[in-house]
């Protein structure tokens, strides 16, 4: 019986080992061709002065120098890096406090879970076009509308990441909730633990796992935000430096590539590449860091 097992078993792996790269073939070659070369090509061309990347033309340093020197794309980093850490506090802690309590067997869970969810599922163009048709019709009872006050437009694109991103990172939350071990929670309702102990000595540390994974998501999410940004306030208002640049205040990091890019200057395209990499080293940094730091904290159960 044993023979046979080993057998069998045997038989398995060599045709494992036959087809295996019949299956990993074309995931390969698409990763290759859809991310490994488009990825290495930018990095060239971030050293390039080109219109046309057949017209490609190296020029060293030259595009890392212009947009470490732009003021505005100095300044889409730190409202960007602002606007990421106040978007991530927030929607974390509210797509947590929601999930908690869905998780409380109140009535009705499940429709709350979708109503709350369906929010996603909106495309981020036409979430900036609504969130800014209802913003402008509040605003102008104040004289003024979205895109005429920075403060305004920032706590716009807060509101409007945290209705679209909430529901969405209450589901992980919900299903970290609910793989908490019930006998852990027993033992601590023994023990004469309250809730509110309960919560962050047993519940918080056994759901660590979903926080990585929604404190990565919205860290990313936040520095890439792009389409919402266009839509909502396109970088406006606009401030004039004393040196002649123009500074789009509500302008993020993402949008700041696209505006470069698009600019009629010969080494537009250039200097957008190079911020592009500068942007891509920026957020694999960061989202590795805070996967390392949270990782640690996860309990193995």
């Amino acid at each position: 019986m044993n023979r046979k097992k080993i057998t069998r078993g045997n038989t398995i792996r060599r045709s494992t080992r036959k087809w295996f790269p019949l299956f990993l073939g074309p995931v390969v070659c698409a990763f290759i061709i859809g991310f490994v070369w488009p990825f290495v090509q930018g990095i060239y061309l971030s050293f390039c002065q080109f219109k046309l990347i057949a017209d490609a033309k190296p020029i060293g340093f030259g595009n890392y120098v212009r947009a470490f020197k732009d003021a505005a794309f100095a300044h889409a980093f730190w409202y960007t890096a602002l606007f990421t850490v106040v978007s991530l506090v927030l929607i974390n802690v509210l797509a947590f406090t929601v999930a908690y309590v869905l998780t409380q067997n109140i009535k009705g869970s499940n429709i709350f879970r979708t109503v709350f969810f369906m929010p996603n599922l909106i495309g981020g163009i036409v979430l900036g076009h609504i969130w800014s048709m209802i913003f402008d019709g509040i605003l102008s009872k104040f004289s003024t509308s979205i895109v005429m006050d920075s403060k305004y437009g920032f706590w716009g694109l807060i509101i409007l990441m945290c209705w679209q991103q909430i529901g969405y990172m209450m589901i992980i939350y919900i299903a970290g909730l609910q793989a908490v071990p019930e006998d852990m929670l027993e033992a601590a309702r023994i023990d004469g633990a309250t809730k509110s102990q309960a919560l962050f000595k047993v519940t918080i540390p056994n759901v660590m796992p979903s926080i990585t994974i929604c404190m990565f998501l919205t860290l990313t999410n936040g520095f890439k935000l792009f389409d919402q940004n266009l839509a909502l306030t396109n970088g406006q208002p606009i401030v004039m430096q004393e040196g002649g640049a123009a500074i789009k205040t509500t302008e993020m990091l993402a949008l700041n590539i696209f505006t470069t890019y698009n600019n009629s200057s010969p080494n537009a395209h250039g200097t957008a590449q190079a911020k592009a990499v500068i942007f891509f080293i920026l957020v694999a940094g960061l989202g590795l860091a805070q996967l390392a730091y949270t990782r640690k904290k996860e309990v193995q159960q």
